[in-house]
């Protein structure tokens, strides 16, 4: 029974909920585009909006594609990226990064 249960706790730690990004058990650095426009088009402008997690329990801050596109000075969004990094959820950082005009 106890070995029944050391290989649950076991396989426990090793799946998870399924996300649409990829993560590492150990680091995140990722940058992902977002279904937004086209991003081979020519831009003038960026902007990013930023917000953090501490140990996957607190997380503030604004990362919104509407924030991003007021700190870049954008009326026109052409396309969107979003950066995640992570090490061993004790800190997390999530960038979104607007570019148009």
């Amino acid at each position: 029974m106890k070995k029944a249960l050391g290989l649950l706790a076991i396989a426990a730690l090793f799946t998870g909920c399924a996300t649409q990004t990829p993560l590492g058990f150990i680091l995140t650095d990722n940058t992902l585009p977002l279904q937004v426009g086209d991003a081979s088009a020519r831009c003038t402008k960026v902007g990013t909006a930023t917000s953090q997690s501490y140990l996957m329990m607190i997380a503030v801050g604004d990362s919104s594609i509407n924030t991003a596109a007021k700190n870049g000075g954008i009326t026109k969004i052409n396309h969107v990226d979003w950066q995640v990094k992570n090490i061993l959820g004790f800190i997390g950082e999530y960038t979104t990064t607007v570019y148009g005009e």
